[in-house]
């Protein structure tokens, strides 16, 4: 089925069923990357620069309280902002629109990407720069993004503490949250994240937090280029929660 097609499905059972079913549990908002250029790719991933900005405002001006991703599940009706990969736009672009309307986010990064010469994701100064802005949290995101699932103990081993490693040591100071790759979690990776040392960690699955979620399975609400303010409003309210039952 094309995506299209999908989407407008998507929001009809949105509009109908999630509106009845959803709650008043806590969301966190799953972004990528933020392009300045309108139409620059067809990745839904891709949200371009001015709508995104149009959803920050948008949370100014709603009766909710936008928290860092840390304290994502500890009251109900709060919102959290990540950002996966850490791509250079999480610095050139969100940075200053964040910095402007004093909104918390947390980005997850991989350290072989900012290691790398591709000038898609953050380099070592950036994401210095980025760590040192006030109601910016640094997070890891495996060390080389690689789905961690698919690791034997020992690589799953590595994954895990060279990268919260390798940031602590260049941000100097503490890398407790992280997200998974590609969204790939189960039991055995669960266990490893905690004895790695993290006390959270966020997942790809949709649907709110509260008290009772599991602090290293965090659920998180996809933002797509195509959410327009009508759908990103009932993304934050929880009227898209139902996917939940759907993604695993």
């Amino acid at each position: 089925m094309p995506f299209e097609q999908k989407l407008k499905i998507s929001n009809l059972i949105s509009k109908t069923i999630g509106n009845v079913i959803r709650s008043n549990d806590s969301h966190t908002l799953m972004y990528h990357s933020v392009s300045k250029s309108l139409g620059e790719n067809d990745d839904i991933y891709s949200i371009n620069e001015n709508l995104f900005k149009l959803h920050m405002e948008h949370l100014k001006e709603v009766d909710i309280d936008i928290v860092p991703f840390f304290d994502c599940f500890k009251k109900k009706n709060t919102l959290s902002i990540t950002f996966d990969d850490g791509y250079q736009d999480t610095y050139k672009v969100v940075m200053p629109i964040m910095k402007e309307l004093k909104i918390p986010f947390t980005v997850f990064v991989s350290p072989v990407f900012v290691q790398s010469s591709n000038n898609h994701y953050l380099d070592i100064q950036e994401l210095l720069e980025l760590s040192k802005v006030d109601g910016c949290t640094i997070g890891s995101h495996g060390y080389s993004h690689c789905r961690l699932t698919s690791c034997d103990d020992n690589k799953l081993k590595s994954e895990l503490e060279d990268s919260k490693v390798w940031l602590e040591d260049l941000l100097s100071t503490s890398v407790n949250v992280m997200s998974y790759p590609h969204g790939d979690v189960n039991e055995r990776v669960l266990c490893a994240v905690k004895k790695a040392g993290y006390l959270m960690a966020a997942s790809s699955r949709p649907g709110g937090n509260n008290l009772s979620t599991d602090h290293y399975c965090l659920n998180r609400t996809d933002i797509w280029s195509t959410d327009d303010i009508k759908t990103f409003s009932s993304k934050i309210n929880g009227s898209w929660d139902w996917m939940r039952f759907f993604i695993k």
